[in-house]
């Protein structure tokens, strides 16, 4: 387990700066970005789940950044529905890649952050290694249009979520080729008391 602390830092991003928090592993076996939940629901990089993505991704040796999407904490610009949150993204692992160079890219994403975590692992010139997804909004946003993933993908899914349709998310992901659905019995959408067995299954699929 990595004993280094989280530093904040800020940069220029397509609308304004943007915030993120780094942790900068000394010999990365990659490099981790995460995307949090809805910014008009008081989703930001702190959030619990967040959290626990970052942890995971340290714990398994690889620099991570979370950072807040344009419009939150001391991130310029205007919320934009998902389509300017995934440039926000895209600006973070350009530069995530040239400042922490490491062998592999993982994305992350919760709720509204996995959606757009799965949107910018398509986009990516140089393609991701893995992409974590917990929770991701399948019916606000266009997650469909996005399929076939250029990314497999590990989808972590509360059976009990009572904000994204647990039955949704079975329905257009499970059994489709390079995405395992892993699923939680009797867990809802911000994994409340099961954060410690996400972190684990999180770990588990980064092997």
């Amino acid at each position: 387990m990595s004993g280094k602390l989280e530093e904040r830092q800020t940069i220029e991003g397509p609308t304004g700066p943007l915030e993120m928090l780094v942790t900068q592993a000394e010999q990365p076996v990659a490099v981790a970005v995460i995307c949090h939940p809805h910014p008009l629901h008081g989703g930001s990089m702190t959030n619990k789940v967040v959290h626990t993505l970052m942890r995971a991704a340290r714990d398994m040796g690889a620099s991570v950044v979370r950072f807040n999407f344009r419009g939150v904490g001391r991130s310029g610009g205007e919320h934009d529905g998902g389509c300017g949150e995934v440039d926000d993204c895209l600006a973070v692992i350009n530069w995530a890649r040239e400042e922490m160079p490491a062998p592999a890219l993982w994305v992350m994403g919760f709720s509204f952050g996995g959606y757009v975590a799965a949107a910018t692992a398509n986009r990516l010139d140089s393609p991701a290694r893995r992409l974590i997804l917990v929770a991701p909004s399948v019916e606000r946003l266009p997650f469909a249009d996005l399929l076939p993933l250029r990314t497999p993908a590990t989808v972590m899914m509360g059976e009990a979520d009572d904000v994204v349709a647990s039955a949704a998310v079975f329905d257009l992901l499970e059994g489709r080729e390079h995405i395992e659905v892993v699923r939680f019995a009797e867990t809802g959408h911000f994994f409340h008391g099961r954060l410690v067995e996400l972190k684990d299954a999180v770990e588990q699929a980064l092997v």
